[in-house]
């Protein structure tokens, strides 16, 4: 079996309004060194021994369904697990 934890967050280049309401709570709440904040997803996904090619089935299922690729960037790590 494999674990795989994906990170998804929003490219650079695109505003974020949940990001900056949290930084100004941040900033209310009297934690002045926060100076921004981005707000992202993370994914943790199993997936069987039997896949072929785990990268590339990843790779497919964030392009095609987990991320929005026109907004957002992602990556992900890849753990395979023994003994389950």
């Amino acid at each position: 079996m494999y674990k795989v934890k994906v990170y998804v967050t929003l490219r650079e280049s695109v505003l974020d309004p949940q990001g900056t309401a949290v930084q100004k709570s941040l900033n209310a709440m009297n934690f002045p060194e926060v100076r921004d904040v981005r707000i992202g997803k993370y994914m943790e996904l199993e997936l069987s021994e039997s896949t072929a090619d785990v990268d590339e089935a990843v790779r497919n299922m964030c392009e095609k369904l987990l991320v929005n690729t026109v907004i957002e960037d992602y990556r992900y790590s890849i753990e395979e697990v023994i003994g389950q």
